[in-house]
């Protein structure tokens, strides 16, 4: 949609069905100020906790975070959102994240610490069931949380020619790719046991990789290499500029679209923390209130930060200063156990 010559963005924000949330929940998005205006919501699968767009907008991926595990797909038509066709189950529990990738729709589940490709037909629509199952192998040192693999991520990388999976169970990160519609393993980085990765966020130019632990409140800075499919560990950077008074569990991760700094989200603490790259470092400027309670997902769009505030049920914007990179808080939007934002 436009407005005035410029394109209307919308908001998509996945929530969990089983704690009070809506389901998937569209929102208008202001131009100008970022503020979130809901439109209405479709409540067709439980727990659609995380989103991914189609690289057209046309289509909208949702998983289905239940013990089952599945994915479904939403056509986009303005405000309009509609289920397109039934759940597909993707042969792994409570996946957690999902993407789209040569011809398939990838999901990371963390309960079976696998990743599994479901094709994606010529409309947009899922296949009946997902061609292939990656599962991965390994554990960490902590006795609670890293028993076995627990996959919660998995993206391209930016030149498309990777599929890169973050997996909290086994400290570690592994480069994919597809053969006959199979996630096949390339490599595996080992990362700091225990450290518990759990998200990773690309630099613009695609040279390095920023990956977020959530056992310990640290980033740790990777270089890519893309030609060849290895990630190379560099340094480790605390999101915190202490030692966290409670809980502690980073959530998410972004990177401004110039390069020049890395936001990320702490659970318990409940704060956004800011980044600045220094080239093959990152140095904590500070910390804000992420504007309600256990954040976890960030999202970035035209100069505003968004955050789905799970336990306090709703969605607050930031702007960010272009100068500092530090996020200022304009305003709040109520979504009950909302999990994730996505702006198309």
């Amino acid at each position: 949609m436009t407005d005035g010559g410029r394109r209307q963005r919308r908001a998509f924000i996945g929530s969990f069905t089983a704690a009070g949330g809506r389901g998937l929940v569209t929102a208008a998005v202001d131009a100008d100020s970022g503020a979130l205006t809901v439109l209405g919501s479709v409540d067709g699968v439980p727990d659609p906790s995380y989103l991914a767009l189609s690289h057209d907008g046309s289509t909208l991926y949702a998983v289905s975070e239940t013990a089952e595990g599945a994915v479904a797909a939403y056509r986009v038509d303005g405000d309009k959102v509609e289920q397109a066709g039934p759940a597909v189950l993707v042969g792994g529990s409570s996946p957690t994240h999902l993407s789209v990738f040569d011809g398939h729709v990838l999901t990371a589940n963390y309960g079976s610490g696998s990743v599994s490709a479901v094709p994606v037909r010529p409309d947009g629509s899922l296949a009946p069931a997902a061609s292939g199952v990656l599962e991965h192998t390994g554990s960490g040192p902590h006795t609670r949380r890293q028993q076995g693999p627990h996959a919660h991520q998995v993206q391209p990388d930016p030149s498309g020619r990777w599929a890169v999976s973050v997996d909290l169970g086994t400290d570690s990160v592994r480069a994919c790719t597809l053969s006959d519609g199979t996630p096949v393993l390339h490599r595996e980085t080992a990362l700091r046991p225990g450290s518990g990765p759990r998200h990773l966020a690309f630099h613009p130019d695609g040279s390095y990789a920023y990956v977020l632990n959530e056992l310990t409140p640290t980033v740790t800075v990777c270089r890519w290499d893309a030609a060849n499919g290895v990630l190379k560990p560099l340094a480790e950077t605390p999101v915190l500029p202490g030692a966290p008074a409670g809980d502690a569990y980073p959530s998410g991760i972004v990177v401004s679209p110039d390069g020049r700094f890395v936001w990320t989200a702490t659970r318990g603490e409940d704060v956004l923390s800011v980044l600045a790259v220094q080239g093959e470092e990152l140095r904590l400027v500070g910390t804000v209130p992420s504007g309600g309670h256990w954040p976890r997902a960030i999202a970035e769009a035209d100069g505003f930060l968004y955050v789905a505030n799970e336990r306090s049920g709703d969605v607050t914007w930031f702007s960010v200063d272009r100068e500092t990179g530090v996020p200022r808080r304009g305003g709040a939007v109520e979504v009950p156990a909302a999990a994730c934002v996505v702006l198309g």
